[in-house]
Parts: C-alpha cells; sequence; structure tokens
C-alpha cells in the first residue's frame, strides 16, 4: 500500500455566475447562467489525487450548516478518506462567489467560514495521519499559524510539503525554508518575489523562479496558465513544460487539477519536469469542464491525453 497524500486545507461551496465577461467596480452586467459546485483549493487538490487513482486523506473543517454535510459527502463520494474532516460548531461553511467570462477566465471572493477555525490544535490531533503520509499538500486559505505549524511539523516528520501559495500573500522565510515545492501562479510569484511590480513573463520567469528558491523553497513550480509551467529543480533542473492546448470553459481549479497531478505523478516516482507535464494534463483537462470538483479527471483521461499529444508530435517529427 503506497504511503497516501494528505491535504491540509479549504473547503467551499462554489457559487458560480457566467456572464459575457467580468464586471470591472461598480459595474452591473447581465449574466447567462448560475450553478453550484463544491470546491475549496483544498478540497479541489484532495478530489483531484483521487480521481487519478491514488489514496489521499484530508484535514479540514466545515460549518454546522446545510452546506456542511454536502461537502463532506461530497469528498467522501469522490474517494477522499474524510475521518479528519471536522465540523465548526455554529460556523458557516467556507464559500467561494466566482464570476467566469465566455473564455473561462475567473474572478473570485473567498469568504473563508469554517476554514478559518482550522487550527494548530487540529493538525497536532492529526499528527498520526501527517506522520503516514508520503507527501502533504497545503494552501493559504487556512489561517498562516496553522499552515506555519504544518511546515514546521512536515519538516520535523520528514514529510515533504507541497505548498500552493494562494491567496497570495508575503510569507515567512522560516516557512518557505520548509517547503519542497512551491508551486505559486504569475499573480502570486509577483507578490512572494516583491520585485518592485516587474512584469512576470516567458523572458523572466526563470529569475523570478530562481529568487524564489533562493528564498528557501527547496523546487519552485511556476504556473503560467496556457503558457505552460517554468521548474526549477533542486537538482538543476530549469525547464519550461508547455500547457496542452485546449478550449477553456472554466478555468477556475486549473491550479489545483495542477498540484493534485504533480503531487500524484512524483509519489509515482517521475521525475519533476515529468510530474510537471503530468500536472499540466490534468489542468488542461480541468478547463474544459464546468466546476471545480466535477471538472478533475481520470487518469485513464489523462493517459489518454498524453498518448494522443505524443501522436501529435511524432507525425510532426
Amino acid at each position: 500500500m503506497p504511503k497516501p497524500i494528505v491535504v491540509v486545507g479549504s473547503v467551499n461551496l462554489d457559487l458560480v455566475c457566467t456572464a459575457e465577461r467580468i464586471p470591472v467596480p461598480g459595474e452591473t452586467v447581465s449574466g447567462t447562467n448560475f450553478q453550484t459546485f463544491p470546491g475549496g483549493k483544498g478540497a479541489n487538490q484532495a478530489v483531484a489525487v483521487a480521481r487519478l487513482g491514488y489514496p489521499v486523506s484530508m484535514v479540514a473543517k466545515v460549518g454546522d450548516d446545510e452546506f456542511g454535510n454536502g461537502l463532506r459527502n461530497g469528498l467522501q463520494e469522490a474517494g477522499v478518506d474524510v475521518r479528519k474532516v471536522a465540523t465548526a460548531k455554529r460556523t458557516a461553511s467556507g464559500v467561494a462567489l466566482i464570476s467566469l467570462d465566455r473564455k473561462g477566465q475567473n474572478s473570485i471572493t473567498v469568504v473563508p467560514g469554517a476554514n478559518g477555525k482550522l487550527l494548530p490544535r487540529d493538525l497536532e490531533k492529526a499528527l498520526p495521519l501527517l506522520r503516514s503520509a508520503g507527501m502533504i499538500l497545503a494552501q493559504l486559505e487556512v489561517p498562516i499559524e496553522t499552515v506555519e505549524y504544518l511546515s514546521a511539523a512536515a519538516h520535523r516528520l520528514q514529510v515533504p510539503l507541497m505548498l500552493d501559495p494562494a491567496p497570495a500573500r508575503q510569507l515567512p522565510g522560516k516557512l518557505l525554508r520548509q517547503v519542497a515545492y512551491l508551486t505559486p501562479n504569475e499573480s502570486e510569484t509577483c507578490t512572494l518575489c516583491n520585485l518592485n511590480g516587474r512584469e512576470l513573463n516567458a523572458a523572466t520567469v526563470a529569475e523570478f523562479a530562481q529568487h524564489l528558491q533562493s528564498m528557501g523553497a527547496t523546487n519552485v513550480i511556476i504556473k503560467m496558465g496556457k503558457d505552460g509551467a517554468y521548474v526549477v529543480g533542486v537538482n538543476g533542473l530549469r525547464k519550461m513544460v508547455p500547457a496542452f492546448k485546449v478550449k477553456a470553459v472554466d478555468s477556475t481549479a486549473a491550479g489545483d487539477a495542477f498540484n493534485g497531478g504533480l503531487a500524484v505523478a512524483l509519489m509515482r516516482g517521475k521525475s519533476l519536469d515529468e510530474a510537471a507535464r503530468f500536472g499540466a494534463a490534468v489542468a488542461a483537462l480541468s478547463v474544459t469542464r464546468m466546476g471545480a470538483q466535477p471538472a478533475m479527471p481520470t487518469a485513464r483521461e489523462v493517459a489518454s491525453l498524453l498518448k494522443r499529444h505524443e501522436k501529435v508530435l511524432l507525425r510532426g517529427a
């Protein structure tokens, strides 16, 4: 039995409104569709791992409102071990208000709710589970003191920690030095680097990634959407991993899909650049469907995409 991936993070209900474009401040636009989906960056990553057929457990909190049980049950139905998903008393579940335009781009407002009640003492109770993990995944939709406690615990237990630093914020150097895999997107990279408003693009991404590595993270993978992901490894790896070209309808959980795929591939013994390519395939499939957790692909679907792409490359050779 392989060591499980343990995800520590958020569980939300996503309220998704689709419109021709995302309104600017002070503007009202007419929407074309409204749907609700289970979400939260932590839960999304856990479901991504489960759909890929890898054992995964989650440490989280939901509210004692009408959403809480449904969110927990949804995780369990997807194949996630939810024994450490607790209920926060007299607290609403976390929600995310998501606006989508016709190209699948999004704007998101997150209300933490019960996620804000996931505290270090909850992780103390989950230490046996954390100790058993092959890898721990975390994000920043729970209190920062909880993430700091987790990073210290993972370091002490010698379990690699993958941190998705979202929502964007600056982080203590001690925390970064305890991160095995740091996976920011473009805006999060700019916030972490604090490089006087300089633009992150294909020409500067290598410099930004190396700067993050110099801040302490062992390996850095910068997610750049349709442009792919730039990987800096502890072994000297420096590589841009291209994205897969697909028709996007909802990019909400693309980064979470990437992290889930990256973690599964690493746990299955793939090299960092191979794992990033696998993560890119998982992310590509996820943006072709509406919703966060419902969009996560199976291992068979990912293998099919990779195989089709290899055939295209061979025909072009």
